[in-house]
């Protein structure tokens, strides 16, 4: 709502349109709650189980902490087949929803507002003047209207008083007008004019563009999406790829000829021929062909951008889910190190590890787009780098329990602070 209260605000938008614009942005967040929130609920449940001496006492038992990864593992492959149906099914289309939405509401222009002593233009064809506003009833005084909507004609009314409201269906702007008269002119015949004096009088004015309306199909982009057609899509542009290069080989062929031709005919070479037709009409050859195989290159980069653009997204459609499985191996040795259940230390641990891995998952997305790295590299690093930590902490953890104490924050705590924080300590364990 922040994000986009500066194109909200004043537009009379009605309160279901607000309710679909938030559930539509809702999507994209869910995609990327779900993985920080796999990974907290494993430090939690593992911190808690090792502060309890749970972990110690199972594999006194016999249990190994392999074992004991087995349920989260299983239920974070069940999470991440599930985020990844979401993300594929619904995610594409609430995109889609969202982008039409804030078209049309950024194409809505602010509800009317008349101030006293200021003509408002903000109805096409119309200038408003009200001299006095009675905030209580929204009564107007003294009003003067000038009416441009016919253009062979020019209307000039006023009006005593009056009020201004919207038709139910927000696509009309209606004036009722008490005590008035009406000034008409003819642009092309100035000799006429005509007066008309009303004790009652309605005006009709258009009001589109002060209501949300609803736009038709529109193009989709990456982001909107699912894997299945962007596929199709990549399938064909690598088609008009392959006919791109065919026809550059074709015209590489035809420039290095027309070249190595032109050497064998030069002027001192041949000095019968007639330089200034021969000669000349080699060199426009030449620069044609050149054209055309720049023109081609220039094809077959953007196609290949386009490409990359859509591998880009169909990693990502998999890479997040599967962020969810990293994460459990990740937060089960952290669990354990830890020792702490709470919901604060899991949190920031979370925090801290998630933002790596948004870290990693953005430049990748940036990088693989501009051509630096394949679209798998960009998209799987963080999970390749975050896995491999994992799974080195977790051999680690199984063979020896290690723990992570957060003691070296008490040293940034002032002096006086930490005297304060030991005698309280000592009070509560008396």
């Amino acid at each position: 709502m922040m994000k986009f209260a500066d194109r909200l605000v004043g537009k009379g938008l009605d309160t279901w349109v607000i309710i679909k614009l938030i559930v539509y942005n809702l999507s994209w967040m869910v995609v990327l709650v779900v993985p920080m929130a796999t990974l907290v609920a494993t430090l939690m449940a593992f911190g808690n189980m090792s502060q309890n001496n749970e972990i110690t006492i199972m594999k006194s038992s016999g249990v190994s902490l392999y074992k004991m990864m087995i349920p989260p593992l299983f239920a974070g492959i069940i999470v991440a087949v599930l985020l990844y149906q979401f993300n594929n099914k619904v995610l594409p289309d609430a995109n889609h929803q969202a982008k039409i939405l804030m078209s049309d509401i950024s194409r809505t222009k602010p509800t009317l507002s008349l101030e006293p002593g200021f003509f408002s233009q903000e109805v096409s064809n119309y200038a408003i003047l009200v001299r006095g506003i009675d905030q209580n009833t929204n009564e107007l005084y003294q009003i003067t209207i000038y009416d441009y909507s016919n253009p062979a004609k020019v209307n000039v009314i006023t009006a005593e008083k009056g009020k201004i409201f919207f038709s139910k269906d927000q696509s009309k702007l209606i004036m009722d007008l008490y005590n008035g008269e009406i000034h008409e002119s003819d642009v092309q015949n100035t000799g006429m004019y005509r007066k008309l004096e009303f004790k009652k009088h309605i005006i009709t004015m258009n009001a589109d563009q002060f209501s949300l309306q609803q736009s038709g199909p529109v193009s989709r982009g990456e982001r909107e999406l699912s894997v299945e057609d962007m596929q199709y899509i990549t399938d064909s542009l690598k088609t008009i790829l392959t006919f791109q290069e065919s026809v550059f080989k074709k015209e590489e062929t035809k420039y290095l000829f027309l070249d190595s031709l032109l050497k064998n005919n030069t002027p001192d070479k041949n000095p019968n021929n007639n330089p200034d037709i021969v000669y000349l009409r080699s060199i426009e050859k030449i620069r044609t062909a050149k054209n055309v195989i720049m023109s081609n290159v220039n094809r077959m980069e953007w196609t290949n951008r386009d490409i990359e653009k859509y591998d880009v997204e169909i990693n990502k459609k998999f890479a997040l889910p599967a962020a969810c499985i990293i994460f459990v191996l990740i937060g089960v040795p952290l669990g354990v190190m830890v020792r702490n259940g709470g919901f604060g230390v899991a949190a920031g641990i979370s925090l801290l590890f998630f933002l790596i891995y948004w870290s990693f998952l953005i430049g990748g997305e940036k990088l693989s787009e501009r051509g630096f790295f394949s679209p798998f590299i960009g998209m799987w690093a963080a999970n390749i780098v975050l896995g491999i930590a994992g799974i080195i902490l977790t051999i680690k953890t199984n063979k020896e329990v290690k723990t992570i104490s957060f003691n070296f924050f008490k040293k940034l705590i002032p002096k006086q602070f930490r005297q304060k924080e030991v005698s309280a300590d000592d009070e509560n364990n008396r």
